[in-house]
């Protein structure tokens, strides 16, 4: 009976997302899961695993063509394929179509925009912007979307440069919760969870008084939750603002 051999150097895979890397004259590819590749440069996502399909260095993964083990010792200085697959995955270039990039570029240019309308507030009333006028001062100044870096880091470069299309500043809003009645309990769990850091607590009669720091894209979350869940038992409101100051920069 006749058998069908497959080359050892070839692997086929399909449905996948290509990391190239172009280094010593020569191409090095990595087969990736869809949409993983950002969540591991961005820190989301921990596990190798999640993020290769095969602990494979290719030549061409479209063709399945596997990197010959003296091409990876000269230009790598080594021949384990994981950490290799590591350095491609953290230096070379993501290969996606035109539609995915512009889908891509869409998708992180709101990103970009809702973490400065969580973080940032307009000085003048005391208050976050919505993220349409965070959009639009983004194309005023023609912002250019990076798809190799996060969200959060471009969103620092944004808010220094619309700066000089409208009043903007990193702050966070100082609020005080009081609750009461038989949901107080319920409630202030939930709104603890929204909150940055609490400053002072304290229960009495039945009553809690919270003053905490929020970021100010949760300010109308809160009110509207306090308001909801309290049943009429719940007041919330804005102390000051605490400006964010050098050293305090990571979002």
């Amino acid at each position: 009976m006749s058998k069908i051999f497959t080359p050892t150097n070839q692997i086929r895979l399909t449905n996948v997302a290509i990391v190239r890397l172009k280094k010593g004259g020569k191409r090095f590819e990595i087969a990736c899961y869809r949409n993983k590749v950002l969540s591991w440069r961005n820190k989301l996502e921990k596990d190798i695993d999640e993020v290769l399909q095969t602990h494979t260095v290719f030549t061409n993964v479209s063709k399945g063509q596997v990197a010959k083990k003296e091409d990876l010792i000269q230009i790598f200085g080594k021949d384990d394929h994981s950490e290799i697959c590591k350095e491609i995955l953290e230096k070379g270039e993501l290969q996606v179509t035109d539609k995915e990039r512009h889908s891509q570029i869409d998708s992180l240019f709101k990103d970009i925009a809702t973490t400065v309308a969580d973080k940032c507030v307009n000085p003048e009333t005391k208050r976050p912007y919505p993220v349409s006028i965070i959009e639009k001062a983004m194309k005023d100044i023609h912002f250019s979307v990076n798809v190799n870096r996060s969200a959060k880091q471009q969103a620092l470069d944004v808010i220094q440069m619309i700066k000089k299309e409208i009043p903007l500043e990193r702050a966070q809003m100082r609020v005080r919760i009081s609750l009461s009645g038989k949901d107080a309990r319920k409630v202030r769990d939930k709104a603890i969870k929204l909150a940055m850091s609490v400053e002072e607590e304290n229960w009495e009669s039945g009553t809690a008084n919270i003053i905490c720091l929020i970021d100010p894209g949760n300010f109308r979350h809160l009110d509207e939750m306090i308001r909801a869940d309290s049943k009429a038992h719940g007041q919330f409101e804005l102390l000051n603002l605490k400006e964010m100051v050098e050293g305090e920069q990571a979002l």
